[in-house]
């Protein structure tokens, strides 16, 4: 169980020190590029859409079929496989391994991952907020309060608010609404996606948000990182930082837009 939710935690980037992370691509060299197109072909039978390449169908690391629930989310699968150019790197395939790691992970135990996202709700990151200076504050509750508000008129979800990083115990009631919403979403794909948005932006009610299009997957992204813009407007920002911060958002968008897909 473990397994799966850090394959979710961090599943575009194999380690946060970019030196080291480095290092380890430098010790396993890249695939080149054997094929000429990726394509998505329906399969009759199932109704899914398999990613291929060169007419060859793609397998997961688990060896089971790349296949998709619906073709616009395995178009971009196929379009990340296009998008490669002499060299194939996963890490550049967020969409990509969102599949891979629902097929061979967390469609063999969508719960873990559930309750996951629940833990998060329980200590949301919109929910703790800063006791001053004042234009933090004001920053906070422009981004935030109308998530609250969002999550109490549609999910039934009432949420209790702090200040600082004491923590508060949820009302059961709030968490129990967000677990019967999550029920509703617990297709593997989505749910993966779903955990991704969470993990970085360390609140399950923006994700949901987004889900819900409550949000744009900007505008969660951005609620997200409130504290740290205010930080950056008052010391800068430094230039591996926001290297990293950059291709979070990158992973956060494509979980979004496989969330889009899977509506189609």
């Amino acid at each position: 169980m473990r397994d799966i939710l850090s394959d979710l935690d961090t599943p575009f980037v194999s380690d946060e020190n970019p030196m080291k992370r480095a290092q380890k691509q430098m010790r396993t060299p890249l695939p080149k590029r054997f094929y000429k197109a990726a394509s998505v072909r329906q399969d009759a039978a199932s109704g899914t859409f398999a990613v291929e390449l060169d007419g060859k169908q793609v397998r997961t690391p688990g060896r089971a079929v790349l296949a998709l629930p619906t073709e616009a989310a395995a178009r971009l699968v196929a379009d990340e496989f296009d998008a490669q150019t002499e060299e194939i790197n996963p890490f550049d395939m967020p969409v990509l391994r969102i599949a891979n790691t629902a097929i061979d992970g967390v469609s063999t135990d969508t719960q873990a991952v559930l309750e996951d996202i629940l833990r998060y709700s329980s200590t949301d990151l919109v929910c703790y907020r800063a006791d001053g200076p004042e234009s933090l504050v004001e920053r906070q509750s422009e981004a935030w309060d109308g998530i609250i508000d969002w999550a109490r008129a549609s999910l039934g979800a009432r949420f209790v608010l702090a200040e600082g990083v004491m923590h508060v115990d949820q009302p059961r009631e709030a968490i129990g609404a967000i677990g019967i919403h999550l029920k509703m979403r617990e297709e593997p794909f989505r749910l993966s996606a779903l955990h991704v948005m969470t993990s970085l932006t360390g609140s399950a009610l923006i994700a949901l948000a987004v889900d819900a299009g409550e949000l744009s997957p900007e505008e969660g992204w951005a609620a997200a990182h409130v504290d740290e813009d205010w930080n950056i407007a008052q010391w800068g920002e430094d230039g591996e930082a926001a290297r990293m911060r950059a291709a979070k958002k990158r992973d956060m968008l494509a979980a979004a837009a496989l969330i889009e897909a899977l509506k189609g």
